[in-house]
């Protein structure tokens, strides 16, 4: 059944090939009541401009839960054609207070927090204040997509009613992580994410 859902977009991933879809992007936010919500899979280039939506800005979109392969609470299925972005995007003026309105509604205390939500109900998004962030490393990965996401996105998809991405984006050839320690007494010290 769908559902007519109003997201603050938040969280915009990088997009990655895909064999069934060419190429998606990962998109997650919150709801008014600062529930987190992804929305997933979106082929965000092939969107038209006018569905184009941009961090901190709200969307109307009609989706469905997923069920089966991806059970996590969060995650819909959107009807990408009612796809609608509203107004213009939340600033960050003063100090974030509108974002924080929102995006910060239903912050946890602790990385070791959202884990055990995790172990009790599926919970696969949240957000955290960290008491200190000791540093961001960075390693080097493979510069060039997976030759299996190549070859699909070459295959003709004749059977669908959209245009083909063509060349995916360039990859980023680095993965990125924080050191960081929680404002937790029983956090682990410090946390590589």
């Amino acid at each position: 059944m769908h559902e007519h859902l109003k997201v603050l977009i938040t969280v915009k991933t990088f997009p990655i090939p895909s064999a069934k879809y060419d190429e998606l992007v990962c998109t997650a936010g919150v709801n008014e009541e600062g529930d987190f919500i992804r929305l997933y899979p979106i082929n965000f280039r092939d969107l038209p401009f006018s569905q184009q939506y941009k961090k901190y800005q709200w969307l109307e979109v009609d989706a469905v839960k997923h069920t089966g392969r991806d059970s996590r609470k969060e995650s819909y299925r959107p009807n990408c054609d009612s796809i609608r972005p509203v107004g213009e995007p939340i600033s960050s003026d003063d100090n974030w207070a509108e974002r924080a309105k929102f995006a910060l509604a239903k912050r946890s205390q602790s990385m070791e927090e959202l884990e055990a939500k995790q172990e009790q109900d599926k919970t696969s998004l949240g957000i955290f204040r960290p008491k200190e962030v000791h540093d961001l490393v960075w390693t080097p990965t493979n510069a060039d997509w997976k030759p299996a996401f190549k070859a699909a996105l070459s295959q003709q998809r004749l059977w669908e009613n959209r245009k083909a991405s063509g060349e995916p984006p360039r990859k980023v050839p680095w993965k990125f992580q924080y050191r960081f320690e929680c404002d937790d007494r029983d956090a682990r010290v410090p946390t590589k994410r």
